[in-house]
């Protein structure tokens, strides 16, 4: 039978949570009787068949006969009068029926209140509201917990998801399971399968979800529903060693199975953990924890319970969600009824930290929030005993008085804890709040001469003085945050060491500067100054800004920052950028003084909100700021994931470099690396740049240099796979050749792996002179890479990468080695096929087999040709391993090429039937209202004419192709005054990108 999914991943996965073993005949003998309940805290295995004998239909989510049960036993005023039951089932149906009005989001939100007993119904005496029970929190054994395998369910279309875990009749988690043994799977197949799939055709399903997981048993990923796919993230065991290259395979998964699913802890992440809050889109989205998130929020509630232990410091990598740590524990203490109403206390150093934390507390709707930037008031509130969650300043503790509140049940969480060496503000705190915890959160690690910090926060009982860490390492490990990579560029600019060292000297650079101090710190240095803003040296240095940003930057569709040595520096950079790029592509963030004169402070000052509007509008990537020039604002605590380099020339040192170059380390779509082009000369010596005890932090920013003596032996690797093809054969025949060369999956997979590295490389460097004696093969390996990936888009997902900006460009470039598009000479027809299965010959076959593959590529979107595409991959998986004779495989091949012939014909048809201008006419008609213009004919042929200018085949793929489309369509509405509908706009650009 040999290793399948089903019976390698998704049995072991029902054998680690139930004991039940789905491979043994015996067993499955066994499960098919219905076997009495058991409760207690273990998840036990019911079949899709029995769960059928429950009552549950296909279309129905919910086992209702198991959570009526339920529902008696948790609700006296239920269990007094059983037929209530009915009314809690009807309001549970009616936001399942809803989902699609009010989206998957909402409805999860919804649906969880009543899961978590927020809800109330009249069921008291004289109509009382009595909180509804849905879920027992407080004894987990009254709860019945089910696994079951397929279940199907049905709404537009069937689908039968591998694994759902049920609590009390109620599906809550979903799991996709996919092969061990085809390198190219991955779990992130299984990942797109629940996220793009299962979520969009049968949504009900997700309604109760808590978390979804996908796995191959190699690696085990989890996410939210409607959570993209680049923040699915692993979960660890709590004793996991930290190393990097752990250990792969099913008892790894198992155990990281067994941890994540336990009841405990999936009820304890649906209560606590689980937060609903709107994105800067105004879009509800929700979030729940990473696994170092999930341990540090639960250290600092259980040390609290505890209440053996005052103190703990936290150390978890910059970018690594400290800002929602906070709020889940703030949440949790807030609940735990041990600590009858505590008040938390959220300290952040300055204040543009201030609104990023009280702007994810906001954000996420947490209760009783209070923000408050006044010590006195700060006082009244703790001296009226405020029992809240309060956000103020670490600094308004410089004029706290002793003893401002003895309670014991306050905990103060301090964020950027380092920070408070400063004037010994953790011993003023620990005064004012003798009886209080502190704890201290950091993204850097805490150096031991930072002996303030220490004491403030380090337990003695902690090892290494941390109570949690979470490092470097473990963050590109998990894929939390990404690599960081420097490039020094024009090296004569660069100021010397020993200035440097003086630079520091004068003005010990521990703390974070603020606008005003780098002003001041160049003035004591004022040769520096002189030297750092000359004109000529600005002039060399913003025309390499521009030309590295135009080269690398902008083909990938990201945006840059730019640190200057100070204020009036970041006036001389925009001026000077302005000769290179429109004047609202970049914008100035700094502060104004007192001191200002009028004019400077009229033309360049930037106050709170007009910031938020620019960090807003920069985050946009649609919005033409592509800029931001700094030189000490949003160095922390600004959270910019589209912000990929950071073009450095400031001097800065330890905690404060480390928190301002990973501005460039979050996480969006296609970005690979952060990057630092250092022009200061700050990382000339890295090891001094970044002094820490901890050494490990020394190798969180590598020279982008190290990555082009990886080219050569990367490049060996990839060409190795084409052993004696002859790369300068043209045509069909070259193709062919390399095609022949990896003619199974396996070497197919191999070859991906090895060619996705070397891509990888490629865009990290592109343009650069090193890569010009490799262009002609890299072009060739791209375009074989091109036309043996597997023909459905969610197979391999992990290896078979979307191909970069620079290397699909390259593609385009058109140096002819046997392109793809020849294929489409081999005409496909009735008689074409008839003639194959009548005289079955190898090279016609293989030609077949490679033109559906072709043509299920060009019709991609199309669900039928995803469904063609599917039958092909599994008919050739069969063929690899055996399964089929050769006649059969003949016989089904022609079935599958008879079927797309078919699907093709219907297409045109529809295609005939809608042409653009037909489409964009219907849609037009569709949205009329008594505001649009009656001359839809001439919108429309404005609009066709406009866009068949500016677009070109393969637009749609390109940032540049769609940003010109996207002008012409906003131009063309603007002429009828419609340029304000967006929707309308949205509708019109999804017609184009599908019709032109």
């Amino acid at each position: 039978m040999g290793f399948t999914e089903l019976n390698s991943v998704e049995h072991y996965i029902i054998h680690q949570m139930t004991g039940v073993n789905l491979n043994d005949s015996h067993s499955q003998n066994e499960v098919s009787e219905p076997k009495p309940k058991t409760f207690g805290v273990q998840w036990q295995f019911q079949s899709a068949e029995q769960i059928g004998q429950l009552g549950r239909g296909v279309n129905e989510v919910l086992v209702e006969s198991e959570l009526v049960k339920a529902l008696i036993r948790l609700n006296p005023e239920i269990e007094a009068n059983p037929n209530l039951a009915d009314e809690v089932i009807h309001k549970l149906r009616a936001i399942l029926i809803s989902v699609n009005q009010m989206g998957l989001v909402k409805a999860n939100e919804e649906f969880f209140a009543w899961m978590t007993g927020e809800k109330t119904m009249p069921f008291g005496e004289n109509n009382r509201h009595v909180p509804v029970n849905l879920i027992d929190f407080d004894d987990l054994t009254r709860n019945d917990y089910v696994v079951t395998n397929q279940f199907r369910i049905h709404h537009r279309e069937t689908k039968i998801p591998d694994v759902v875990l049920m609590i009390n009749g109620i599906p809550v988690v979903v799991g996709e399971a996919k092969t061990p043994i085809r390198p190219s799977v991955s779990w992130l197949d299984g990942a797109h399968e629940v996220h793009s799939i299962y979520e969009n055709a049968v949504p009900q399903l997700f309604v109760p979800n808590i978390l979804s997981f996908a796995t191959e048993g190699k690696e085990l990923f989890y996410g939210a529903i409607r959570c993209p796919l680049e923040f699915w993230a692993p979960w660890r065991t709590e004793n996991d060693d930290n190393q990097i290259s752990k250990a792969l395979g099913l008892a790894e998964i198992g155990k990281e199975l067994t941890d994540l699913l336990s009841p405990a802890r999936l009820l304890d992440i649906m209560r606590n953990f689980s937060l609903f809050t709107t994105n800067k889109k105004k879009q509800r989205i929700k979030v729940i924890p990473r696994f170092q998130q999930y341990e540090g929020a639960n250290k600092i509630v259980e040390r609290v319970i505890e209440g053996k232990i005052k103190k703990g410091l936290i150390w978890h990598f910059q970018g690594s969600g400290k800002s929602l740590l906070m709020v889940f524990a703030a949440q949790k203490l807030r609940r735990a009824a041990q600590l009858k109403s505590p008040t938390v206390i959220v300290l952040v150093d300055r204040t543009d930290l201030d609104t990023q934390i009280s702007g994810t507390f906001n954000a996420a709707d947490v209760a009783n929030v209070e923000s408050t930037d006044s010590i006195k008031e700060l006082q009244r509130m703790l001296e009226r005993d405020t029992r809240k969650i309060i956000i103020s300043t670490i600094f308004k503790f410089r004029d706290a008085k002793p003893n401002m509140n003895d309670r014991e049940n306050i905990i103060v969480l301090v964020d950027e804890a380092h920070r408070t060496q400063e004037g010994d503000l953790g011993r003023q705190m620990r005064a004012a709040l003798p009886n209080a915890f502190l704890f201290g959160l950091t993204g850097t690690p805490v150096n031991k001469a930072d002996k303030n910090t220490f004491w403030a926060f380090g337990a003695e009982e902690d090892k290494g003085g941390y109570m949690s860490r979470y490092t470097f390492h473990d963050s590109i490990r998990d894929e939390a945050t990404l690599p960081l990579h420097f490039e020094p560029r024009l090296v004569d600019v660069h100021v010397d060491t020993q200035a440097i060292d003086q630079a520091f000297a004068e003005f010990k650079e521990s703390a974070a500067l603020s606008d005003e101090e780098a002003d001041e710190l160049n003035k004591k240095s004022a040769k520096m100054s002189a030297f750092l803003k000359s004109p000529e040296r600005v002039a060399k240095i913003v025309k390499d800004i521009a030309e590295h940003f135009k080269d690398k930057v902008v083909p990938q569709g990201f945006k840059g920052m730019i640190v200057t040595p100070d204020r009036h520096a970041c006036v001389q950079y925009k001026e000077e950028l302005d000769n290179y790029f429109p004047e609202v592509a970049s914008k100035v963030v700094i502060s104004t003084t007192a001191n200002d004169d009028f004019e400077f402070k009229q033309k360049w000052g930037v106050d709170k909100s007009q910031q938020e509007k620019i960090v807003d509008e920069f985050n946009d990537a649609k919005s033409e700021l592509k800029f931001i020039i700094v030189t000490a604002k949003l160095l922390t605590g600004f959270d910019a994931p589209i912000c990929q380099t950071m073009y450095l020339d400031k001097s800065l040192k330890d905690h404060t470099l480390l928190q301002a170059i990973c501005r460039t380390n979050r996480l969006y779509p296609n970005k690979d690396f952060g990057c630092i082009v250092d022009y200061f000369g700050v990382f000339d010596d890295a090891a001094k740049a970044l002094e820490f005890d901890e050494e490990s932090v020394q190798q969180v920013i590598t020279n982008l240099g190290e990555l082009r003596s990886r080219l050569p032996q990367a490049m060996a690797d990839a060409l190795n796979h084409f052993d004696g093809v002859d790369r300068t054969l043209d045509g069909f025949e070259g193709l062919e050749a390399a095609q022949n060369a990896i003619s199974t999956d396996d070497k197919k997979d191999a070859f991906a792996k090895d060619f996705k590295y070397l891509s990888k490389l490629w865009e990290s460097l592109s343009p650069d002179n090193i890569l010009d004696p490799y262009n002609q093969d890299y072009k060739w390996l791209a375009q074989v890479f091109e036309s043996v990936k597997p023909a459905s888009d969610n197979v391999g997902k992990m290896l078979w990468l979307a191909l970069g900006a620079q290397t699909t460009q390259l593609i385009h470039e058109n140096i002819h080695v046997g392109e793809v598009h020849t294929l489409d000479e081999f005409v496909l027809d009735a008689d074409v096929i008839e003639n194959i299965f009548n005289n079955p010959d190898p090279k016609k076959i293989k030609q077949l087999e490679k033109d559906l593959i072709q043509r299920f590529k060009k019709h991609g979107g199309n669900a039928e040709f995803k469904k063609l595409s599917k039958r092909l991959e599994e008919l050739r998986d069969k063929a690899e391993k055996g399964l089929i004779t050769s006649i059969e495989f003949v016989k089904e091949l022609c079935a599958i090429a008879k079927d797309t012939v078919s699907a093709e014909k219907d297409l045109q048809q529809e295609v005939q039937e809608k042409s653009p201008k037909a489409a964009l006419t219907d849609l037009f008609l569709e949205l009329k209202n008594d505001e649009t213009p009656a001359v839809v004919e001439r919108i429309v042929t404005d609009i066709d004419a406009i866009v068949r200018i500016v677009n070109f085949p393969g637009w749609q793929n390109t940032t540049g192709g769609e940003r010109e489309v996207q002008k012409s369509l906003r131009k063309a509405l603007l002429k009828y005054k419609l340029h304000k509908d967006q929707v309308l706009f949205d509708r019109a650009y999804g017609y184009i990108k599908e019709y032109y």
